[in-house]
């Protein structure tokens, strides 16, 4: 069979991905609102022996480490380096494959009641994005060890994200500035997600809720890492992003624009 001989079955292909795309209100390309999101954050810090502490950011995987200033073994292959800048001044590190992830500088308030983090992460492409987080103390604990809740952030950068149809029934979702895809059939089975800054073994499973909205579960080998819930509001302007993360109350807000 020559070449030529494949073009009226490649065509009709194409027509009909084209349509599906048309079809579902989700495809295009999205641009997060700062203004209009609301990101929160919970992490505990124990003091566990002289210098030497457990980092709770990550929901249910504990960090143990020696706040020395390098990089030691941390939660899905990375590395976690904690400086002590000064007695109300901590810098946190985290690298992949020696790679910065993201950079933060915490600060303590004198009374020691609300930790300031100023926060950049550090993207594939380069780029990066930037927040502060203020945070108050939620329970027990002196200095940096304790429960802290964030009371307000400012977002500082923004991203943009890419849907569009994936196989017969299935969405691609496309984060540029990661490098990161990943194409879901919305069947309940997990599918692996591809990303240079993400650990092996993360995967996303989906389902519609209706027209115009899905849940996605994330997993790494296995175990849940948070549920989101992605919802294009009437008129097809507007997609809203609710992420849902193990141990924590108050769930991720990102809106987003189309463009």
């Amino acid at each position: 069979m020559s070449l030529r001989s494949f073009q009226p079955a490649l065509l009709v292909c194409l027509a009909a991905g084209t349509l599906w795309a048309a079809a579902d209100p989700m495809a295009g390309v999205w641009k997060l609102n700062p203004a209009k999101s609301k990101l929160t954050d919970q992490m505990k810090v124990d003091s566990a022996g002289p210098n030497r502490y457990t980092f709770h950011l990550s929901a249910t995987n504990p960090e143990t480490i020696v706040a020395d200033g390098t990089d030691q073994p941390g939660i899905f292959g990375t590395t976690l380096a904690v400086t002590v800048l000064g007695p109300d001044q901590w810098k946190v590190v985290r690298k992949k494959d020696g790679k910065m992830l993201i950079s933060a500088i915490w600060d303590l308030s004198s009374n020691g009641r609300t930790l300031t983090d100023h926060f950049t992460g550090y993207r594939a492409d380069g780029s990066t994005s930037n927040l502060v987080y203020t945070y108050t103390r939620a329970a027990g604990g002196s200095g940096f060890a304790g429960t802290w809740e964030s009371a307000a952030e400012e977002v500082n950068s923004t991203y943009e994200i890419r849907i569009s149809s994936y196989e017969t029934n299935g969405l691609s979702f496309v984060n540029p500035a990661q490098k990161m895809t990943m194409n879901v059939q919305f069947d309940g089975k997990d599918y692996a997600v591809e990303g240079p800054s993400l650990p092996a073994g993360y995967t996303t499973s989906g389902r519609r809720l209706g027209d115009g909205a899905v849940e996605l579960t994330d997993k790494i080998d296995g175990k849940v890492l948070d549920t989101r819930r992605v919802e294009v509001a009437p008129g097809g302007e507007t997609l809203t992003m609710t992420t849902h993360i193990p141990g924590r109350d108050k769930p991720n807000i990102e809106v987003f624009d189309r463009r």
